[in-house]
Formats: C-alpha cells, structure tokens, sequence
C-alpha cells in the first residue's frame, strides 16, 4: 500500500513485538528512519509524558494532530527547550523546589527532562538522587501531583496479573522496586520510598543509556511501623503495620511470580529492603528471575572498585591491608563480602581473606560466641583470633583499629561522626597513606566530613564519600571529594543485563562491573579514587560491556547475544532523549 504525506503514515507494529504501548509505538519510517506513532491526538495527545514534544511539535504535526491552537505560536527545538528549562531550574531557590521542578517537568515532557538532565548531570545528581532525594521521601505524599509506576499494597497483591497487564508500556525491561523499610539512613518510609526508584531509573536513563520505554518504578507497600505516619491525614500509603515474617515473602514472591508471567525477563532491583528481608528477598529470587540488590551488591561493587583504586595509588596491593567495616547491615555486609572476594581474586584463601577483615555491627565487632544474624556470621572473627587483644565482649571500632592493625576504614553505619579523630588517627597509625572512605548516606549521616579526615591526617588519607561533599580547602588549593556513588555501578550492571538478554544476575557479574569501574579510573583519571561523575554514561557502559562478558561467560546470556560483541549489544541498548516525527496511527 502506498504512504500517504508524513502526518498521515500509519505503519503497524512489527509482528515480532507489541507496540511499546497501546498508546503510542516507535515505528520504521518509509525513509527508514523511526517515529513515533499515536493513537490518541489533541490534548490528549499532551498528556502522554512520554512523547509530549510540547512546542517542538512542527506546524505540520499540529494541523494533523489536533494540536493547532493548543500550542503557543512559537516552534522551538529541543535546545532551546532545554535552555529554558535550565533557567527555570536555576531560579528554584532550594534544592527540594529544584527536585520539584525536575519532577513536574518529567511529568509533562520526559525526553526533554532526560535531555536536560543529561546535560548537567553532575550539577542534577544530587537533586534527582542523594542527598536530596532523602528529604524529597520524607515529603513524597505532601508534595504528591501525578502519579508514576506502580503500586502494590496488600490490598491489591491478588490483582497483581491484572494491574501488570494493564501497566502502559508493554515492554518493560528494568524495574526498581522498594518496600521502603530501610531509606538511605532515614529508615521507615512508607508508600513515600518511591521517589528513590524514580530516581534511580532517572539514573537508569540519563546515565546508563536505559530507555525510559522499557522502565518501571515499584513501591511494594507492605505497610509501615511508623506511628506518626499511620496519623497523618496526608499520607497517602497504605494504613496498616508492616507485613513481616511468612506474611512478607509471600507479597514479594507474587509480585515476582506476576512479573515473570508479564516480562519474563525484566531485570528487578531490589531498593532499601531492611537488612532483616534484603538477603533473604535476594537469596529467594536471584535463582528464579533476574534480579540484585544494589546496597547489598551495588554499594560493595562501588566500595571494591574504589579500594582498588587506592591500593594502585598507595603501591600497597589488596592482599596486604587490613580492612574494618563499620555497620553491618545489607551495605556493610555487601561491602565486606566484595572486599572478601577482591582479597580472594588476588590469591588468599577465604580464611586469610576474613582474617583481614573486621566488621562491626551497633554492639562492636563481630565475634562468633555472640549471638549474630546468620548474613552477620560468616564475618565474625573466632574468639581465639582476638584473644591476645585482652579485650574482653566484643571490642568497639578504637580497639578493632588498634588491635587489628587495619589501614583501612569504610562506614556503612548511617551514624553521623562515627569517625572521631582518635579512631581516624589510630588508622594513620597503621599506615602512612590511610584509606578512609565514610560512605553512609545522606550526607548528614557521613561517619565523618573529608576535611576533618584530612585534617586528622595532615591530608595523607585516601578519601571517598557516600554523598557529594564541597571541595575542600587544603594548602594552596582545593581537593575535591571523590565520590563513591552506587550510580557507577548500577545502571551499567542493569542495562548489561538487558542488553544481553540474562536470566540471572551472577557474582561474576557483580565482580565484572566493579573492576569495570576500576580499570576505568586507571585508565582515564589515574591520580584519583573514582572518575567525576560528569563521566557516568562513558563508565556505565564500559560497565555494561564487562557485564555482557562476565553473562557470556557465566552462560546466563541469551543465546542471541553470542552473535554480536558486548561493545556492539551495549551501543544498540543505549537510548539518546531526541525527538521523533508523530504521526497518527
């Protein structure tokens, strides 16, 4: 059949996919290059966040759309578009009205968001992601206007098939999805928890090259212990106490189970799960659909590569240092368990890995004649290790320092100057070059400041900060603050997996993406810790490329995938923000 003029062209879905939505598809031109494709015009046309071009609909799309009249006079390209949405943000005078008008301007025009984002995403990172996020979840049913993603709550868990088949995009592909039980260091959140998903898949996007055609933010609203909550007229969660127990993974295993059934190979991430569920969810499910837990595998995946990093700058390699890790929950233990698979990789046996690697939780350390949390025991040190201490019950981060001769300290504790200046001193002690990396977030919950570790230490320590931190004044200039942010790793650890089809998300895999990032800093920022975060699309897909080749070789990619290089799969799943022709379906 011949095509009608451009504003009329009315291709069809390839027969091998359904259209992306029953609203909207990316279609093959006649000249061979895609549009988009709608089944709705005018106003309800403005409405779809997704493909709104708002005034860069051309005169011609107007007339053919229903749109003549609805639009200012004024055609403007993205650039300009992008500009003008710049210098509204930049006249927000706080960082929450800033995430607010990032917020509303995703929920009118999404590619023009993921456009600007794109352009400043060092200066945006901290207003879309931590620390401002956290306020932003402590706000989310005050400041709520439009929704996005999906909700499941025990009210609505046994219609799980039927609110998936209904979601309108049918190709989803990544989902991040919290129960809200452990926010950043904020605790308890409620159905407010997911803001940190939107934000996340933000990052998904604008960093790693995930389309937004394919994602999908998810609050498991299992209730909340939060009295203060359940009283407020405004929360807008679900108003019952947490489910626990059988109770608990019961409502995560449908919601798998009813993702599988819908997207069999949609990667899940499992966000801000208590350290009470996390492992469990992880250990659950990892085996029947691809999914990882980022403050468990991402925040040890980041912490490794950052040691890494400073092991090269100090000459000292992994195997010789001494490592404590302060907090104990699904990032201190995910953290410790990547340190020990490093230290294995560079050729000790698990023993002498653990030998080297001291974790405390809220009561000290970790000693096996205490009771512990099974994910706690596999890190606590046998008594008789410690005995020449003389230190009896479990010894505090001082005496672990001290006594255990570490060179090197990571918080993961969310406990605000944890790190005093007679603990940092006492690891400069141990070392000339010592390595200090408080990385608990939001940056109110920092162990320490950088520039009072590197006052402490006469600025010889190596570093790294959860949050973003100013740069600090020391001597003649200024050292900035290198950060060791979970958004290095994850969205290239996620669109790897997409973009290769994987069927689980092995350690292999988890390892790959950590030296990824590594080898990138070594590569390209030599003299530092980790790359600036400007850099997060060029080290996401270096990451990605790893992880396609750690799946290829764990036999967990899809046979296809073994057809093209991991640099060709990660280049065909990277998505630009650009506009495309509309046409009427």
């Amino acid at each position: 059949m011949p095509h009608t003029a451009a504003a009329t062209v009315v291709p069809q879905p390839s027969p091998a996919r359904p259209p992306l939505s029953p609203y909207f598809d990316i279609i093959p031109g006649p000249d061979g290059q895609d549009r988009m494709v709608v089944a709705v015009d005018g106003i309800a046309l403005l409405r779809l966040v997704l493909i709104n071009k708002g005034t860069a609909f051309t005169r011609d799309e107007r007339t053919a759309l229903g749109l003549d009249g609805l639009l200012p006079p004024q055609v403007n390209d993205l650039e300009l578009q992008v500009a003008r949405a710049y210098r509204g943000y930049c006249g927000e005078p706080t960082r929450l009205a800033k995430y607010q008008f990032l917020r509303g301007l995703q929920e009118r025009q999404e590619i023009l968001f993921y456009a600007l984002l794109e352009r400043h995403l060092e200066e945006m990172l901290p207003v879309v992601y931590t620390p401002t996020v956290g306020e932003a979840v402590q706000k989310f049913s005050a400041l709520y206007q439009n929704p996005r993603g999906l909700s499941l709550s025990p009210e609505n868990i046994d219609r799980a098939d039927d609110i998936l088949a209904r979601y309108p995009l049918n190709d989803v592909r990544m989902i991040v999805a919290t129960d809200s039980s452990a926010i950043l260091g904020i605790g308890d959140q409620g159905w407010g928890g997911l803001a940190i998903p939107i934000g996340k898949l933000a990052l998904y996007t604008s960093g790693g090259g995930v389309s937004p055609f394919h994602t999908m933010p998810v609050a498991l609203d299992v209730g909340t212990d939060r009295d203060d909550l359940l009283a407020d007229p405004l929360y807008l969660g679900t108003r019952r106490r947490r489910l626990s127990g059988a109770e608990y993974v019961d409502f995560v295993e449908r919601f798998v189970r009813a993702v599988a059934r819908r997207w069999p190979r949609a990667v899940i991430q499992w966000e801000d799960l208590a350290k009470d569920t996390a492992f469990t969810v992880l250990e659950s499910f990892r085996g029947q659909h691809p999914s990882f837990n980022d403050d468990i595998q991402g925040t040890g995946a980041v912490a490794l590569a950052g040691l890494t990093s400073a092991t090269r700058l100090v000459g000292r390699p992994l195997r010789d240092q001494v490592f404590v890790v302060h907090g104990a929950g699904a990032g201190g233990i995910g953290v410790a368990s990547m340190i020990a698979r490093g230290l294995v990789a560079d050729g000790l046996t698990w023993e002498q890995a653990r030998a080297r690697l001291f974790v405390l939780d809220s009561r000290g350390l970790l000693v096996d004649d205490r009771p512990l949390d099974d994910y706690k025991r596999q890190f606590a040190q046998p008594r008789e290790r410690i005995a020449a201490w003389g230190v009896g019950g479990s010894p505090d981060l001082l005496a672990t320092i001290t006594h255990g001769g570490a060179t090197a300290l990571l918080g993961l504790s969310g406990s605000a100057g944890a790190f005093t200046e007679d603990v940092v001193r006492a690891v400069a002690r141990n070392t000339p070059r010592p390595i200090i990396f408080p990385l608990s977030n939001p940056t109110s919950n920092a162990e320490a400041t950088p520039a009072d570790v590197w006052a402490w230490t006469d600025g010889t320590a190596l570093v790294a900060a959860g949050s973003p931190f100013a740069p600090v004044p020391l001597g003649d200039g200024l050292r900035p603050v290198p950060q060791g942010n979970n958004a290095f790793v994850f969205p290239g650890l996620g669109g790897g997996a997409i973009a290769c089809g994987a069927t689980r998300i092995t350690d292999g895999m988890v390892m790959a993406a950590s030296r990824a990032v590594s080898d990138y800093t070594a590569t390209h920022h030599p003299d530092a810790l980790f790359p600036p975060v400007s850099e997060l699309p060029a080290v996401s897909r270096c990451v990605a490329e790893a992880v396609i080749t750690a799946a290829l070789r764990d036999d967990v990619a899809e046979a296809a995938a073994s057809a093209s290089t991991p640099s060709a799969l990660a280049a065909a799943h990277a998505w630009q923000p650009r506009y495309l022709p509309v046409v009427r379906r």
